[in-house]
């Protein structure tokens, strides 16, 4: 029998703290909710049991909880039984989605007239697009409508865009495009169309967008290898007459994945509070950091919240979001099926990916766009404020950092429907610097998460302090908003219109355009 959500005894003098202790929101000042005792219940010690599980299922299946995988579903039932338990609605969502992986290490080599290596999944050589088509080809390299030298800005190249650009190429080619303005899906479609036997789409070349890239078709477009290149590649393989040799061998199929949607019996329902982490990981590895990191904070909060009796204002919705990894698929599914007063009943999405990076940082989404390029929908300043607020004053003046709405995370299709969304991170593959490191500790010159995406991201593969630090964080803000009497969206207007899939060039973890 499912545990009552709703514990009468513990209840009576929690609820009362909460209750007595909720102030008006506005779009200037946060929540004001004495989250102690939640926090208190919150341990890193509750996170890892979970996180220990989320390894159990990956090493039981093959390593790997890609979300379609056994190790996947076993970790989705771990979840769906704790929540149930507690006492939560819990729904399992199904959805199709566009399954991805490589077989074999893909080549790129230049034959002929200077026979060169270039290395795989290098910064200076080269990296299989995701979507990519199998095949094996050796035939000369022709450069489509290419912008050498580059502009001065990013996103000034047409190369490829218009099947016009095509108009000369040679059907049996390998095509070889400049990154810039339109998606690689749309260059590689056009190319293909020309008779392409082979696609290299090199990057741009102006300052920042000259290495090689982890690049997406966004699903199955292409039946001939794509790869994405460094700058200084695509030149030497555009120069003429240059014989290549291209292999991809890659299984692209349609899987089914899910979602595991719980909701708080109680609580406005015109008023939801959607927290969200993804549950799947890539297939190299267990993805215990990236991102059962987010996901066992998540659950951890929810479990306290109902062994603690609380019983919010505003419904809470805890989301694990599956095929993440292949492009923010299961949240994007998520979205796509809600009607518009659904998406009117929603107050905000709260996303929580990646929060114990071994070599961290501590980043808040820039809510307000203050100091990155996109601002969220209007309501996403006040989110970036109660985290900003609680980090100074609760817990303890911890610094942290702005992060910018990329379009790398689950919380992409909520803004691009206009709910304002904020959260945490520790980083990924970027860089630590040394003004980091005298601020944080840890190691510059190293990713923030050296096992990033790799099968080293296991149960070890973590910083105890941050990840204790975020969720107390994560605790802090679902029941702040769990708990607020008033709208986040305010008078405020955020600077920009949150718009993901026009406005940002990541789709999760990889590039669009």
């Amino acid at each position: 029998m499912n545990k009552p959500y709703f514990n009468k005894i513990k209840c009576a003098a929690v609820c009362a703290i909460l209750t007595s202790s909720v102030v008006s929101l506005s779009a200037q000042s946060a929540v004001s909710v004495d989250t102690s005792t939640l926090r208190t219940a919150v341990t890193v010690e509750g996170v890892r049991a979970h996180q220990a599980a989320f390894q159990a299922a990956a090493d039981a299946n093959g390593g790997t909880r890609e979300a379609s995988s056994a190790g996947f579903i076993a970790s989705r039932d771990y979840v769906v039984e704790k929540m149930e338990t507690a006492g939560y609605q819990v729904t399992v969502q199904p959805f199709d989605y566009p399954f991805f992986e490589e077989l074999a290490p893909a080549i790129l080599d230049q034959i002929s007239p200077v026979p060169t290596v270039y290395p795989y999944f290098d910064g200076a050589g080269f990296a299989t697009m995701s979507y990519s088509g199998s095949g094996d080809v050796t035939a000369i390299a022709e450069g489509v409508d290419l912008l050498l030298p580059p502009a001065t800005s990013a996103n000034t190249s047409t190369s490829g865009c218009e099947a016009s650009d095509f108009v000369s190429f040679t059907p049996g080619n390998i095509a070889v495009i400049q990154r810039g303005s339109c998606s690689f899906a749309l260059k590689t479609i056009n190319a293909e169309a020309a008779g392409a036997s082979g696609v290299i789409i090199f990057n741009e070349g102006q300052p920042g967008r000259t290495a090689a890239f982890l690049g997406t078709l966004g699903g199955p477009v292409s039946s001939v290898p794509v790869v994405g290149a460094a700058f200084d590649v695509g030149v030497e393989l555009a120069a003429g007459s240059v014989i290549v040799h291209m292999f991809v061998s890659a299984t692209s199929e349609i899987r089914t994945s899910y979602n595991v949607i719980a909701d708080s019996p109680e609580g406005r329902d015109d008023r939801v509070v959607v927290v969200g982490a993804h549950l799947d990981s890539v297939s190299e590895g267990p993805g215990i950091q990236d991102n059962g990191s987010g996901s066992a904070a998540n659950l951890e909060v929810a479990l306290q919240m109902a062994d603690l009796g609380i019983t919010p204002r505003n419904k809470v919705r805890f989301a694990w979001w599956g095929a993440e990894e292949a492009g923010l698929l299961g949240s994007e599914h998520y979205v796509a099926q809600l009607s518009k007063r659904d998406i009117k009943n929603i107050a905000l999405n709260l996303n929580f990916d990646m929060i114990g990076s071994p070599n961290f940082v501590r980043f808040v989404y820039d809510g307000d766009g203050s100091h990155t390029p996109l601002a969220g929908p209007n309501g996403s300043k006040v989110i970036e404020q109660v985290f900003l607020d609680y980090f100074a004053d609760e817990a303890g003046a911890l610094p942290v950092e702005p992060t910018a709405f990329s379009g790398r995370s689950d919380y992409g299709p909520f803004i691009a429907v206009g709910i304002p969304a904020g959260g945490l991170f520790t980083g990924a593959e970027g860089i630590k610097t040394d003004d980091q490191v005298g601020i944080y500790g840890g190691t510059a010159g190293d990713q923030y998460d050296p096992c990033y995406h790799l099968a080293c991201d296991t149960f070890d593969n973590i910083s105890l302090q941050v990840l204790d630090e975020m969720s107390d964080a994560v605790a802090h803000s679902v029941l702040s908003f769990a708990m607020t009497t008033s709208s986040v969206n305010g008078t405020d207007k955020g600077k920009g219109l949150g718009k993901f899939k026009d406005g940002m060039e990541y789709r999760g973890s990889m590039l669009v355009k």
